[in-house]
């Protein structure tokens, strides 16, 4: 059965929570989504925003301090938030991307470094307290001083479950990161040999129909496909011909069903969760939102990605990649100044570029 990009769009809206703002709890949306951006400490809060009827910053930050939700290094080595019970498992599946990035940063940097040595001195360092990459940085840099301090600190954040404890990454809370060691905060251990199927199941679940390489670009990991080809998954495939795999009865939204507008942040993982990203934007707007490690805020117009935008001195600035009717720049406006009040800008302007 063949899908069409907007089949495959609305679909995955649907599952992302973006055609509707869900009723569902703060914890329940993010066990949906499995794990949010965090590298920008706002950019999960605004993003839960955007997909939930009700949700304040509190909703997220009491989950934060109460250890239900964690942030740490996971999908594609980058700072994510995740539900405690996923972050033991998936911090293992992570560790192969990890170490790769790791090597490809700092490798050459640490290449006289023991690894193994590294892991287990600072895990000596953190255990029964916490250290900012910093302090923890310059604690084995007495052990190496020869050695890059950047990399001493860095390797050590790859190869130790690592939670980045609040009020660090809350809302507008920034600053040194600190870093916990993971078991210790949860009081539990991660899972050994967790199955990679789980990984495929919960991306499917949040992001299908999707095909191998869309799984591998959102995950970090390679190798994939003889695992979902071994799986018991439905099978599609795209106006390319490329195959796509869902969940069996997994439900497909028709291309005719509305979607409104919705503001995405800085980092969303919807819009780097594909190899293939024709069903959220053209190739040019990719280039656009998509530079080097950096991923723009967006905003969705009928579906897919319709501009830019950014707070400036208060104001919520949207840049369009095309003219907008009238009813779309009102909609737009709506939807902008609900996000103003959110961020706590209430009443500030809305300005369109061009």
């Amino acid at each position: 059965m063949e899908l069409s990009q907007r089949v495959l769009n609305r679909t995955t809206l649907h599952r992302q929570l973006l055609l509707e703002r869900a009723g569902m709890d703060v914890r329940s949306a993010v066990d949906r989504l499995v794990a949010l951006q965090g590298q920008e400490a706002d950019a999960p809060y605004i993003g839960l925003w955007s997909r939930l009827a009700a949700f304040t910053q509190d909703d997220l930050t009491s989950l934060l301090y109460g250890k239900q939700v964690v942030r740490g290094t996971l999908l594609r080595a980058t700072q994510h938030l995740a539900a405690a019970d996923d972050y033991l498992w998936l911090r293992p599946l992570m560790q192969v991307p990890m170490s790769r990035a790791r090597q490809a940063a700092f490798g050459k940097a640490t290449k006289e470094v023991d690894l193994e040595e590294l892991a287990k001195l600072a895990r000596e360092h953190l255990t029964g307290r916490t250290l900012t990459r910093p302090e923890l940085r310059d604690l084995l840099a007495v052990r190496w001083p020869e050695v890059e301090p950047l990399g001493l600190g860095w390797s050590a954040q790859s190869l130790l479950p690592i939670i980045h404890t609040p009020p660090n990454g809350t809302w507008k809370r920034g600053g040194a990161t600190p870093f916990t060691l993971a078991e210790e905060w949860l009081g539990r251990s991660l899972e050994p040999s967790p199955p990679v199927e789980r990984l495929v199941t919960r991306y499917l679940a949040a992001y299908g129909p999707a095909g191998v390489m869309d799984v591998q670009a959102w995950s970090g990991l390679t190798r994939l496909k003889p695992v979902m080809e071994a799986m018991d998954l439905a099978k599609y495939h795209d106006i390319s011909g490329k195959v796509l795999y869902d969940l069996p009865g997994a439900p497909l939204v028709p291309e005719d069903t509305p979607a409104p507008v919705r503001f995405l942040p800085w980092f969303d993982n919807l819009i780097v969760a594909f190899a293939d990203r024709r069903r959220m934007m053209t190739e040019e707007q990719r280039k656009a939102v998509c530079v080097g490690a950096i991923i723009y805020p967006t905003f969705l117009v009928d579906g897919t990605v319709g501009g830019m935008w950014d707070f400036k001195d208060g104001a919520l600035v949207l840049s369009p990649f095309s003219p907008l009717p009238d009813a779309v720049r009102e909609e737009l406006a709506e939807e902008g100044a609900r996000l103003l009040a959110f961020a706590g800008h209430e009443g500030g302007a809305i300005q369109f570029i061009a």
